[in-house]
């Protein structure tokens, strides 16, 4: 997607960093609406793209492999719809923070920087904030150190807290069944004293990330499984409600359906959903 610029010192890879992220941090802020509205989650996989001259693009992926340069995230408009305004940008955000280091180390490699050069890359990269922080607001002001030892003691207390509630689970709901697998319901009045099979099955889940966003399995959320590649997916951000994934006989994912973010019909081991 880029025109040929090929940045060989530190500084040049610096400054085509800092162009690229400036594009990016633009259309993820000021630019947020424009950028809403070319994420069309009935086009095809889009991604969004930041240039050294500060400017961005909503665009389909190269067509060259392997591409000239590491390409962003592919399909960021599929999510789109499937989420709120603020999760989905911020989700956007962290995979082009991902990819601008990757642009970043990728002409470090190519231009042979030794382990200083690459400490010195980081070093300058890393006194920015990332596009995340920029958009999810967390970049205005950095406590002291007194608020950080706060701070840090209240996500930890956070963190046990909201993890509280999925190990103490007192009635885990029963995995549906699989169709055309031959698998039976599982999950009847004896799952309700003990509850030993689900908190197992339940601690499983856990471990599962989404194709989609890449935050884990939760206990209250739908979830569906690609027959092809057998990733599993946020029903919202794939865009397909428990009714919906009913009636679907075999589930694609979008990168295996080709863009269409639905499952197509034909024969299969059938879709296999988690309750929500």
């Amino acid at each position: 997607m880029d025109a040929q610029y090929n940045p060989r010192t530190v500084e040049e890879v610096f400054r085509d960093f800092k162009g690229r992220r400036a594009g990016l941090v633009r259309a993820l802020t000021t630019d947020v609406e424009d950028f809403f509205r070319q994420c069309d989650p009935e086009k095809e996989n889009l991604c969004l793209y930041g240039f050294p001259n500060e400017h961005w693009e909503v665009n389909l992926p190269a067509e060259e492999v392997p591409p000239e340069l590491p390409e962003p995230a592919l399909g960021i408009n599929f999510a789109r719809d499937g989420m709120q305004e603020k999760d989905w940008l911020s989700m956007v955000a962290v995979h082009s923070d991902a990819w601008l280091l990757s642009v970043a180390f990728y002409f470090g490699a190519r231009f042979g920087f030794d382990k200083n050069d690459r400490k010195r890359l980081f070093g300058m990269i890393n006194d920015l904030p990332t596009i995340f922080e920029v958009v999810s607001g967390k970049s205005k002001a950095k406590p002291s150190s007194a608020n950080n030892h706060s701070n840090s003691k209240s996500k930890s207390s956070n963190k046990t807290k909201s993890s509280e509630p999925r190990a103490k689970q007192p009635k885990p709901q029963p995995q549906p069944p699989v169709k055309n697998e031959g698998r039976e319901e599982e999950g009847g009045p004896d799952d309700e004293e003990g509850g030993g099979g689900g908190g197992g099955r339940e601690e499983e889940h856990g471990e599962t990330l989404c194709g989609a966003c890449g935050e884990s399995y939760g206990a209250d959320e739908f979830w569906i499984c690609c027959d092809i590649c057998e990733k599993w997916f946020h029903g919202k951000c794939v865009k397909i409600t428990p009714a919906k994934a009913e009636h679907i006989k075999q589930y694609k994912c979008p990168s295996c359906s080709g863009g269409n973010g639905g499952g197509g019909g034909g024969s299969g081991n059938g879709k296999r959903a988690r309750p929500s």
